[in-house]
């Protein structure tokens, strides 16, 4: 069992209106002029956005906007985030949306002091020392940022797009306004990208060479039972309140740190996919669901016990007479089929419509590993040419 420390400083409003809090919760942590940060045009046509607008206002809160954000945030959007809040001296950061406005708006908070250029900071060439504080109203749950310490960013100012992460506890919001309501119109695709990606935030804390933490393993494998009970009932039922309240905590519990106390994680799928979804422009959660696959097969040798475990504990096989192996195997397609189930492609040639090249590939894993000279990867220690048979692997 590995020490660790677990922050999680979030204040979390879940249920039904909870958007209504908005501006107390705004004041409560210093705000008087806020950036609203948000997506395309679902904030505008549910009416939400209309209706933080009015809430601040009759709260006497001063507010600019800022909408546009893609899925994979794009660098040249936080830019202009950061130039807004200097502009109009902005001292606190609204996100309304799901984990791609929340992590443009914290790339904004951490490049509203900076003197440098903010993509240093997600080459982790160096730190800020100041940062805007930042609250949510979540409307897709999936990425976990809510609670997270994480933001992921594309470059879109170079040839070859790069998608890079920066991580700080300033990045934590100081509130997470959660009302499963505003979830019932998402569309299945999203839902279900959402669905694997919390997945994902999960196994990729629970495989693991540390096997002596019980009590995390179990929350872990409730997190992913719960996902594979519920995605399903709320593709099938939208506006099954019920279904939408149990994927929404499930997304967030999955990566505010509470399935990886006491483990070592490994974190190389989302490595490697972060590699596809910059290179192809795909979903990040669809991107997981056809990669991890491979990444399971390629590093189960370091712990089959764990997958075995899996196998029984997560995915409901009887692997009473089957060898690690067997079982293993068993575990793994049976959670691809799963994957398959929601409308998730589980190989990449599905993924992004064609057949990927070898120098795509390459490329995908000199990035993946800053040119080879850095590796990825817990379970097993995964250098460039291990990516580029994993990307084969899943092709």
């Amino acid at each position: 069992m590995k020490n660790f420390n677990y922050y999680a400083p979030t204040q979390v409003a879940f249920g039904r209106n909870t958007e209504s809090q908005v501006a107390e919760l705004v004041k409560k942590h210093g705000g008087s002029k806020v950036l609203i940060h948000y997506g395309g045009q679902s904030a505008i046509r549910s009416g939400l956005l209309a209706k933080v607008e009015q809430i601040l206002t009759e709260a006497g809160i001063a507010y600019v906007k800022l909408g546009g954000v893609k899925p994979n945030p794009r660098l040249s959007l936080v830019r202009k985030g950061i130039e807004l809040c200097k502009e109009e001296n902005v001292d606190f950061l609204l996100a309304v949306g799901g984990g791609s406005v929340i992590d443009s708006c914290k790339a904004i908070s951490s490049g509203r002091f900076y003197l440098g250029d903010v993509w240093t900071l997600y080459e982790h060439k160096d730190h800020a020392t100041q940062y805007l504080p930042i609250g949510c109203i979540l409307t897709i749950p999936a990425a976990g940022s809510e609670m997270s310490n994480g933001s992921v960013i594309t470059n879109d100012e170079v040839e070859s797009w790069l998608k890079k992460d920066y991580c700080v506890d300033e990045f934590r919001c100081k509130f997470a306004i959660m009302n499963p309501e505003l979830t019932f119109t998402l569309p299945a695709w999203q839902t279900a990208c959402g669905i694997t990606d919390m997945m994902m935030h999960t196994m990729e804390r629970y495989f693991s060479k540390d096997d002596d933490m019980e009590t995390t393993d179990a929350i872990a494998e409730a997190i992913l039972r719960t996902c594979m009970k519920e995605g399903p009932l709320a593709l099938a039922n939208p506006t099954d309140y019920t279904c939408r309240a149990n994927i929404m905590w499930a997304g967030t519990l999955a990566h505010n740190d509470l399935t990886g106390c006491g483990t070592t994680g490994d974190w190389a799928t989302h490595n490697i996919e972060h590699e596809l979804s910059g290179l192809f422009d795909v979903s990040h959660g669809a991107g997981l669901a056809a990669v991890w696959g491979s990444w399971a097969r390629y590093t189960r040798n370091e712990n089959l016990p764990r997958f075995a475990r899996f196998a029984h504990n997560v995915m409901g096989i009887d692997t009473t007479n089957m060898s690690d192996m067997e079982a293993s195997e068993t575990g793994i397609k049976a959670m691809e089929q799963f994957f398959r189930s929601i409308g998730m492609p589980t190989d990449i040639h599905t993924l992004v419509g064609k057949d990927i090249t070898d120098a795509e590939i390459e490329e995908m894993a000199q990035k993946c590993t800053n040119g080879d000279t850095t590796t990825i990867g817990g379970l097993k220690i995964l250098h460039a040419a291990d990516i580029v048979k994993i990307y084969q692997m899943a092709k």
